[in-house]
């Protein structure tokens, strides 16, 4: 037997409190580490932890493998005929895709199956009660089939099953392009022929010295780079390197844990890996609950605690996980798992009807719950805070209360206090509660004598706003506080209580004059800040949080009024309820809405009346006010809202807690928050999404700069002012460097002088080494651009480019508008900025150089370049960000065609537009010949130049779909449908068996069978590319 060191011992957790690093306890190694020498140290110090280490290099090594492993776990022998039905009927059914084989895993991992003989065994694919009984292996697989070459593929197996791929990149090659490889070819040709590898549960990434880890889906929103994670200790320190990672998170028991505990697999089909901080928290709550029952430490706070995460970390999936896991306990008899019912979205209320079914819907009686609490075959409970304070009220006697129960409350600081609570300690006699807080109530931030820990106990974990923006797992904060409008300064800056309660400031603050200026300020500069200046109608919604039903009505009605006759108005909708007048637990609480709005004063709900009459006129619904109705409204705006179909929402308390949008980017605010409420509100803006979305935005008309800077001292740590808050404008145009990462970033004025110093025009970019100059420089003019277009300096600085600087009227008109003075028009006047149509080139040549460097690498010229494109990253997302749509370009075709009838010079401007748009380059020469073909000047209207091209396109796409079967001899009925269907999907895919029934009757063992099979391919993809988006039937 082999002797094994023991690299990382841990006691009770599998994230570890303590972990030394290898930097830190041995050499550094000297000399430059290729790929092949990183895999070779990672596969040893893998078989140092116990992993087998077979050697498996095709398809069919890997099944007999699968049935060796599969045998000694559930001890017992398959006949050949057996295991050839076994891999048929259930391991590895064709009809198969990634979600079935994922759910396998987490759901159906045990299979009836009747033997030969006809005994029927229960076969387990892994074993989940005790999991140290899976067998871990380790191969590397050379030379996959697919795209790539040569990729050094490390997999994991777990009891013969791939469930985990590791790619590594050299030292030096940037993280993220790694993740782009990775993820474009999962997309295609991830192990084509041997689709067990469609069990991949984990991908890890690594360059050595960063190696991160993020869940196999293919929801299109979960898989952008923001997803993917390091591993970390329990006190939030990062473990980066790849030695650090393979002792902690492969060390055999944290892996299987990770894979098999701390996943989840929810109802809309999306795999979820848990991070480590929620890992940290869930382990913590039960170690807590065990130790607290061995001791008879019940019912008091010494037995609980709580978890103090920040507001977007994915609070819900830990609590609910710890709710699950609690319920494995043997001594446990339920667990309460507590949430408040605004928060249950469809979503989240379809998740908990899988465990919990009848306790969580809206309404609030309490049968069903009752009837959940007799069940015995259930140990989880969901349920809302209001049914939970109903049943105790009106129950004086139930088994229940005798039991031994966990609590677990989703977001404690609404729940912790008042009525509820006392209920509870009274009533139920041997509970353990926890309860997870992004804010919790401390001292100084409190009203009455209780605080989050005096309720629940200590704290168990916490994982603060700080930590979560070192992680990039919620954004930063940029706050405006300049919108203090000059005429109203005196009390918009008003910091006193006592006069911010009085008549006359709230009168003062609802002035026709104040509440005009601050909606044209929001109409004007909604589509810079929303990120939709662009033609694409891209970009993202804001919200908007007024103090009172009465401003929100005020808003409403006079946003509506000044974009009446806007061409494009901005659909907005409201929404408020009645407020019970509760005593407040902790300062700048949000009040509480409750889901009546019948109990409101008459004019608010007729206000409301009619709000929501706009909203069913807007989108064919028929919500109501009463109560049941107000219900079902406040759940299809929130899904609106989420799906950007609602631009702006105007708010005074619902939706400002627990409202959980990754859409929305844009917050403006009149009204005066504190502490919780001010954290809780900011934080609808920072969910993470994707590049373009670098941060929340925060416009504030009142002057917030106190508040904000005491709220986030409160729920950060000492730094946390510089980590949470945006840098200044000035910053971004200068250069700073960066607390954090200690790095130097340049600004933008550089960035720009830069650009016009070496490429004053795209034509002189011609060596490779000029190529790759270009694309850093410019992806780095990107980035810099993108931030700067939050900031209204920005706007102004592109607004004074239009207008001439020697017109004085025009001069004025501009001071005016923008509130700006002489100064600062004479310092933007130093500023160098690029002008439109030389940005236009310059994106058109950095997509000539992306597109130019993936045929390059796809060519396999890779090994006769001599430069170094590791370290370059290709900001595709901004890029698409500034996407215009082709509406957008056939408006322009229309617009420039009225000002000059020569077309050759339209199509050379046409031509210029198209190839800066990332998905319309494809359609450069239909639009060309369409120009060509058409005699434009008779066309009166924008819609009609919609209409003739899509006539024209759809025709021009059935003659020459027809010519491409005939030409490559295809089945037509099979062609016809592919087609049709890639269309529809807007891509070409080589998966599955549709491209092959379309080729002409051949053999596939003929060696031009896949040369044809590729051809076909690479013409159809050209075709999908040219002609998706423009409908039609073929």
């Amino acid at each position: 037997m082999a002797q094994y060191r023991t690299i990382a011992e841990s006691k009770n957790f599998i994230v570890l409190d303590e972990y030394a690093k290898y930097s830190m306890v041995s050499e550094p190694p000297v000399g430059y580490q290729t790929e092949f020498a990183l895999e070779r140290e990672l596969i040893q110090d893998l078989v140092n932890q116990g992993y087998e280490n077979p050697s498996i290099k095709s398809a069919e090594a890997m099944l007999t493998n699968a049935r060796a492993q599969l045998q000694v776990l559930n001890n017992m022998v398959f006949s050949n005929n057996e295991w050839a039905r076994y891999v048929e009927e259930y391991l590895d059914k064709p009809s198969d895709n990634l979600v079935e084989k994922t759910r396998k895993i987490h759901d159906n991992h045990i299979h009836d199956f009747v033997f030969d003989d006809g005994h029927i065994q229960n076969i387990y694919l892994v074993d989940k009660k005790d999991v140290t009984r899976n067998k871990l292996q380790v191969i590397s697989q050379f030379e996959q089939i697919g795209t790539y070459a040569n990729r050094y593929d490390v997999t994991i197996l777990v009891n013969g099953l791939p469930l985990v791929q590791v790619e590594l990149k050299k030292r030096g090659v940037a993280i993220r392009e790694a993740f782009n490889q990775v993820h474009r070819y999962t997309k295609e040709s991830f192990n084509r022929e041997n689709s067990l590898f469609k069990y991949l549960q984990i991908f890890v990434i690594s360059n050595g010295t960063d190696t991160r880890y993020f869940a196999n889906t293919t929801e299109r929103n979960k898989n952008s780079f923001d997803f993917t994670m390091n591993w970390a200790k329990a006190d939030n320190t990062l473990i980066k390197d790849l030695k650090d990672f393979t002792a902690t998170f492969f060390q055999k028991n944290t892996l299987l844990n990770v894979l098999l505990t701390y996943s989840v697999f929810d109802t809309s089909d999306t795999l979820l890996i848990m991070r480590p901080y929620q890992i940290a928290a869930t382990e913590r709550i039960l170690w807590k609950i065990k130790s607290s029952f061995q001791a008879k430490r019940w019912s008091k706070p010494e037995g609980g605690g709580y978890i103090w995460h920040t507001t977007g970390s994915g609070k819900t999936l830990t609590s609910f996980k710890a709710a699950r896991l609690a319920t494995q306990l043997d001594f446990i008899d339920k667990v309460f798992f507590v949430v408040d019912r605004k928060d249950l979205d469809f979503q989240t209320m379809k998740e908990y009807q899988r465990f919990s079914p009848d306790s969580v819907n809206g309404s609030e009686s309490t049968a069903g719950l009752k009837r959940n609490l007799e069940r015995d075959d259930n140990k989880i409970i969901v349920t809302t805070i209001q049914k939970l304070n109903n049943l105790m009220k009106g129950e004086g006697e139930l088994s229940i209360y005798q039991k031994q129960v966990v609590f677990i409350f989703d977001e404690c600081h609404r729940s912790q206090f008042g009525e509820a609570q006392k209920l509870l300690r009274k009533k139920f006699k041997r509970y353990y509660q926890f309860g997870f807080t992004g804010t919790p109530i401390f001292p100084e931030n409190a009203l009455g004598d209780e605080t989050t820990a005096s309720v629940f106990g200590r704290e168990l974990h916490s994982y603060v706003i700080t930590d979560a923006i070192r992680d990039e797992k919620v954004l930063k904060f940029k706050v405006d506080y300049n919108d203090v409008r000059p005429k109203f300064k005196g009390i918009e800056s008003e910091q006193n209580e006592e006069k911010l309660s009085s008549a006359e400031y709230k009168k003062a603050m609802l002035h026709p004059a104040r509440i005009k200026e601050i909606s044209q300020y929001i109409l004007q500069n909604f589509r810079i800040k929303t990120h939709r200046n662009q033609g694409g109608g891209r970009g993202f919604n804001a919200m908007f949080a007024v103090s009172s039903v009465d401003a929100a009505k005020c808003y409403y009605e006079e946003l509506n009024f000044l974009q009446k006759d806007s061409e494009k108005p901005l659909k907005i909708a409201t929404i408020f309820s009645f407020a019970a007048n509760e005593e407040q637990n902790a300062i700048g609480e949000i009040v509480d809405e409750t889901f009546e709005p019948t109990a409101m004063d008459l004019s608010a709900k007729e206000f409301l009346t009619r709000a929501i009459d706009d909203y069913n006129g807007m989108f064919k619904t028929s919500y109501g006010v009463d109560s049941k109705e107000f219900q079902n409204y406040y759940r299809d705006l929130a899904k609106r809202v989420k799906s950007k179909e609602v631009d702006i929402i105007i708010v005074v308390g619902m939706f400002l807690t627990g409202f959980d949008a990754p859409t929305l980017n844009t917050l403006f605010v009149d009204k005066n928050l504190r502490y919780h409420g001010l954290m809780q509100a900011f934080s609808r803006t920072n969910r993470i999404y994707d590049a373009t979305k670098t941060f929340g935005n925060i416009v504030t008309f009142r002057d917030l700069e106190a508040a904000t800077i005491e709220a986030i001292r409160t729920f950060g740590d000492s730094s946390t002012r510089n980590v949470v808050l945006e840098k200044s404008y000035t910053e971004y145009l200068e250069g700073f460097t960066d607390i954090v990462t200690g790095e130097a970033r340049r600004g933008y004025i550089d960035v720009v002088t830069e650009l016009n110093e070496k490429f004053p025009t795209s034509e002189e970019i011609i060596t490779e080494s000029d190529k790759k100059e270009f694309a850093k420089l410019f992806g780095e003019y990107l980035r810099v651009e993108n931030i700067l277009q939050n900031y209204d300096e920005f706007t102004h600085l592109k607004a004074l480019q239009t207008i001439d600087i020697n017109d004085p009227q025009a001069v004025e008109a501009f001071k005016e508008a923008n509130f700006v003075t002489d100064e600062d028009i004479a310092t933007m006047q130093q500023i160098q900025v690029l002008p439109d149509r030389k940005i236009q080139d310059y994106r058109s040549t950095y997509n000539d150089i992306r597109d130019w460097l993936r045929r390059e690498r796809s060519g396999k010229e890779e090994e006769k370049s001599k430069v170094d494109w590791d370290d370059v990253v290709f900001e595709v997302d901004l890029l698409k960000s500034q996407e215009i749509n082709l509406d957008y370009i056939l408006e322009l075709i229309f617009e420039h065609n009225k000002k000059t009838c020569d077309k050759v010079v339209l199509i050379e401007e046409i031509r210029r537009v198209i190839r800066a748009s990332i998905g319309n380059r494809a359609k450069e020469s239909l639009v060309v010949d369409y120009i060509n073909e058409t005699d434009l000047n008779a066309i009166c209207d924008k819609p009609s130049i919609l209409d003739s091209f899509y006539n024209y396109a759809q025709e021009k796409l059935r003659v020459e779909a027809a010519q491409l079967i005939a030409d490559e001899n295809l089945n037509e009925q099979e062609a016809k449908r592919y087609i049709s269907v890639s269309l529809k999907r807007e891509y070409a895919s080589e998966n599955g068996t549709e491209l092959n029934a379309i080729l002409p009757k051949m053999s596939p063992l003929n060696p031009l069978y896949l040369t044809k099979k590729q051809s076909v391919f690479k013409k159809i993809a050209s075709f999908i590319e040219k002609y998706k988006g423009v409908g039609g039937q073929l």
